[in-house]
């Protein structure tokens, strides 16, 4: 994968060095310098950019109101002598903040942090496309749809489940162990013989009791390892 990538910076000598350290990168791809935000703002346009690398001291407008002031601009490195921006230019969500003089070690550093983001947003975009949202029951003789982030959790009665839904509550043909398989697995799990549960909707684990909205769901003794392993894993902030 490349990185189309744009310099914003009014010093020849540094829009020189990151040219040089552009060329030395395998992954860039050079595509325009502009000596100030407003020219930049034209070659942002004229051309597919995926990674600005963008001074923050230079006339006619600074970097940060650069940023203030575009609302839909490609991934920004900020490059600059100046450090004490640093918390302002990350609270805009900039990749990185590269204190001039930074060598090639840490220049290639930040940009693989724009690349690791590129390669991660097409991943959920190629997720969003192709993962539907949404699958379908029959129930009382007719087909309903069940959007997968309003059902709250599963029921099973012998060769039935029911569906609770924040709106419906259906009652299906089907053993909890057939719609498991056709559910995410990221997104839902069993806590219990009887009952599968969204994820995302859980609202509190109180002992061996998951809250879901209103409703307490109790669970089973030989699925608790590995809900609480699931439910908490990267979500768990703890001292």
């Amino acid at each position: 994968m490349i990185l189309n990538c744009v310099i914003v910076d009014d010093e020849p000598m540094a829009r020189k060095l990151l040219q040089e350290y552009i060329e030395e990168t395998d992954f860039l791809n050079l595509v325009g310098i502009a000596e100030n935000p407003l020219k930049a703002i034209e070659v942002i346009n004229n051309q597919e950019t995926d990674l600005v690398f963008l001074d923050i001291n230079m006339p006619k407008m600074n970097g940060i109101a650069f940023l203030k002031s575009s609302s839909n601009l490609p991934m920004i490195i900020m490059t600059t002598a100046y450090g004490q921006y640093a918390l302002e230019g990350f609270e805009m969500a900039v990749i990185d903040y590269l204190v001039k003089p930074f060598s090639l070690e840490r220049f290639i550093k930040a940009s693989q942090k724009a690349l690791e983001l590129k390669v991660l947003k097409q991943k959920n975009t190629l997720i969003d496309k192709t993962t539907p949202q949404y699958f379908y029951v029959k129930c009382d003789g007719k087909i309903e749809q069940v959007i997968y982030t309003e059902l709250l959790y599963i029921e099973a009665m012998a060769n039935y489940v029911t569906l609770y839904t924040i709106n419906d509550k259906l009652v299906v043909y089907l053993t909890i162990k057939g719609i498991l398989e056709k559910l995410p697995p990221d997104k839902f799990i069993q806590v219990h013989k009887s009952y599968i549960v969204n994820i995302d909707r859980i609202s509190t684990i109180e002992g061996n009791m998951l809250h879901i909205g209103n409703t307490k769901i109790t669970m089973g003794a030989n699925y608790t390892e590995e809900v609480l392993k699931r439910v908490l894993k990267d979500r768990f902030i703890k001292r």
